[in-house]
């Protein structure tokens, strides 16, 4: 049920998403949000009561309010950066929400940013670089990403064919996605790149299946079936459901979200309590980050979601993972296709994250 207070999406654009090293190699991360934001704050014609970003590998030094000073949106607008790894953008959204329900201000921008290729090397006292902090404390199992989804898909029966199958599917849905201009609507262009650059066209299961294990000698995802390493930013600009109908515009709603966990030895599974404590019948559009093809179908199997309804203008494995954004990524394409291009009514997005998280979240259409 729709009040007065429920959160509602007005607005929802993202940059392109670019290969780390590639078209958006020069943008630090309030560089790759502040267009974005802009966007939103010029579309909303209203004044913004603050910036939330989600943001993983840093700089540092609160990019939420960066980007916004960069975006001109003046000095009283704050910012607060979170991280929740790779679901901090939704988990942005999500905090952003809960603030319009609690009456403290009108209209929010929220989302997440990512440029692995600029942000700073990680070392630690001892000279010793690093990639990433841990997931889990000393003691505890704590694998890698990929080792971790190969184990998923193995635990759960997700043969190798049946992977390669739903990442060919990926990019043959991004390709024709961009082919009939779905995206162009929700994209601001960066400089020169108004693109998406990863989805590959021509990747059929045959050709999929002459990779390599990536991760492990008896593993079962390739660097065909697994995201990539990407830049890039997406946002929404978020307003109650009494500021939405005095605007007269159509919006996505907010109708449930849910933040769980899971062991942190088994990762990938983080969204499948989330999705379960959810209410509600199957939606008309699954937004599922595409982390690694297996762990994607075994969290879809476990859920009860169709594995042909998840991502049907394609997913990250496609288009791309900007960490930090990814989770903002999924509402701004569920915004496009159900609110721009009314292709539906409800939708889902969901993810799972770094060190066993999850999140989930419910949308309906009102207008």
């Amino acid at each position: 049920m729709t009040t007065d207070d429920t959160p509602v999406v007005i607005a929802a654009y993202r940059t392109p998403i670019g290969t780390a090293g590639g078209a958006l190699r020069e943008h630090t991360v309030d560089a790759l949000a502040a267009p974005v934001l802009a966007a939103l704050a010029e579309e909303a014609g209203i004044g913004v009561d603050d910036v939330l970003l989600g943001n993983v590998f840093g700089p540092g030094g609160n990019p939420a309010r960066v980007a916004a000073l960069a975006a001109g949106l003046g000095d009283t607008v704050p910012g607060l950066t979170l991280d929740r790894q790779c679901a901090s953008g939704l988990a942005a959204i999500v905090t952003a929400a809960t603030a319009i329900r609690a009456g403290d201000g009108v209209a929010y921008l929220a989302g997440g940013v990512e440029s692995p290729s600029t942000a700073p090397a990680r070392t630690r006292p001892d000279g010793v670089g690093y990639t990433r902090a841990p997931f889990a404390p000393a003691g505890r199992p704590d694998p890698d990403m990929g080792p971790a989804a190969d184990a998923v898909a193995a635990r759960a029966g997700i043969t190798r064919e049946r992977q390669d199958a739903f990442a060919a599917r990926s990019h043959a849905r991004a390709v024709a996605a961009q082919r009939a201009g779905r995206f162009d609507a929700e994209i601001v262009p960066v400089g020169t790149a108004d693109t998406d650059e990863r989805p590959r066209d021509r990747f059929t299961p045959e050709r999929l299946a002459r990779f390599r294990p990536a991760f492990t000698p008896d593993g079962t995802h390739t660097a065909a079936s697994s995201c990539g390493v990407n830049d890039g930013a997406a946002a929404v600009l978020i307003v109650s459901e009494a500021r939405r109908r005095q605007l007269g515009v159509p919006g996505l709603a907010l109708d449930a979200a849910a933040t769980r966990g899971c062991d942190p030895e088994l990762l990938g599974l983080g969204a499948v309590p989330a999705i379960r404590a959810l209410p509600g019948d199957p939606p008309d559009a699954v937004e599922f980050t595409e982390a690694f093809a297996g762990q994607v179908l075994a969290c879809l199997d476990a859920t009860g979601l169709d594995e042909h309804t998840a991502g049907p203008d394609g997913g990250a494995i496609a288009l791309g993972h900007p960490w930090g954004a990814s989770g903002a990524v999924l509402v701004v394409r569920l915004f496009h296709r159900l609110v721009v291009q009314q292709r539906g009514e409800t939708g889902l997005a969901a993810l799972s994250s770094g060190g066993g998280l999850g999140v989930a979240t419910r949308w309906r259409v009102v207008r």
